[in-house]
């Protein structure tokens, strides 16, 4: 009865959120409707940490990584919702290239973590005495 009760409630709230109980919260079990309707709406029309024009630039990122047609097109309209600008939307797609790219370069040279650390911190490093100097 209580997992009944709150998927009515979850439910109401969805549908007065989205104008429906969007895909796939429309599919999955009520139990699981329930837990996982609260972080969705934190994430999805909620606030965070992050701005939410920027969570869903990086989710647009995600999505073209894991390449996902249907994440892509939700963070792509997403994040023009919340005021991405075309420009934005085309460095994202440009970046979230990188990622991938260099990632696939690394594991076929078979590249030592631990030494790849220590580049990134050496890289740091120099970049901070960069700024420092520019002050």
């Amino acid at each position: 009865m209580a997992v009944e009760q709150g998927y009515t409630e979850a439910k109401e709230d969805l549908e007065e959120t989205f104008g429906m109980v969007p895909p796939p919260l429309d599919t999955i079990p009520e139990d699981d409707a329930v837990q996982e309707w609260p972080t969705f709406k934190k994430y999805t029309v909620g606030e965070s940490e992050i701005p939410p024009k920027y969570r869903e630039l990086i989710g647009l990122a995600i999505a073209a990584n894991i390449k996902c047609p249907y994440c892509a097109h939700f963070h792509g309209a997403a994040a023009q919702l919340h005021g991405a600008t075309e420009a934005e939307l085309a460095e994202v797609y440009s970046l979230s290239s990188f990622t991938a790219r260099y990632s696939s370069m690394l594991h076929a040279q078979q590249y030592d973590l631990d030494e790849f650390e220590d580049k990134v911190q050496q890289i740091g490093e120099h970049l901070q005495q960069q700024i420092a100097a520019d002050d």
